[in-house]
């Protein structure tokens, strides 16, 4: 019965998470504003270290399973 949920939420913040780092990784080769009103080193670490939390995120609801 929780496998469901487990499944869906493991996916979900894994694909969110990839997609923020793969995001955050084009903009800054890029050259282009990560995000407005921060400093591009801190936008850069603060959704990198986002992008790494919804990945472990992911990885730790598929381990329940």
């Amino acid at each position: 019965m929780e496998s469901g949920p487990a499944i869906f939420a493991g996916a979900a913040f894994t694909l969110f998470g990839g997609a923020l780092l793969l995001w955050t990784t084009v903009r800054a080769l890029h050259r282009a504003p990560v995000a407005h009103g921060l400093s591009p080193r801190a936008a850069v670490a603060l959704t990198s270290l986002s992008g790494a939390a919804f990945l472990v995120l992911g990885a730790w609801c598929f381990g329940r399973l």
